[in-house]
């Protein structure tokens, strides 16, 4: 198992990812609206590597829900930045990607810019708490240009037991 902090930028930083995964989802009811609730669904991700190690690809299936999702993310060898992809089965197309690394801390922060209900935003993915079993995700989006965050989607992921 790779250890995401002996890799902060390198072509290895998600290897934690590999494998299965349970997932319990939290998020807001409406990703703008500091006031508004939030939902907790459960789902199942599986990650596998492509291009030994500088690519890879996870699918997460919300049964509850009735959609899967999958993240594409390459590692630009050249830059030493991640792009992370994002698509999901509700609307076939692939999102605009957000690019970033992790830290010495074996912190990642990725940042993009998207649109939501209308909306220009700017979209933050950190990657945190990272170890051999568990790992957690958190999606923010700013109306600002990033001078405040809303955090309005996060995923806990806690590895799935082998047979």
């Amino acid at each position: 198992m790779n250890d995401v902090r002996d890799n902060t930028s390198a072509a290895h930083g998600f290897d934690f990812l590999h494998g299965e995964w349970d997932v319990v989802n939290r998020r807001r009811t409406d990703f703008l609206d500091p006031e508004s609730g939030w939902e907790e669904f459960p789902a199942v991700s599986r990650c596998w590597s492509l291009f030994g190690g500088a690519a890879n690809i996870d699918e997460i299936d919300v049964p509850d829900r009735g959609w899967t999702g999958l993240t594409l993310r390459l590692f630009d060898v050249e830059t030493e930045r991640w792009s992370l992809n994002w698509s999901s089965s509700r609307s076939g197309r692939l999102f605009p990607p957000v690019l970033g690394r992790f830290g010495p801390d074996g912190r990642g922060e990725f940042h993009g810019d998207d649109t939501h209900d209308g909306k220009d935003v700017r979209v933050r993915f950190v990657w945190s708490g990272i170890s051999g079993t568990t790992a957690r995700w958190e999606q923010a989006f700013s109306l600002d240009g990033g001078n405040t965050w809303l955090p309005n989607w996060t995923m806990d992921f806690t590895r799935r037991r082998t047979a």
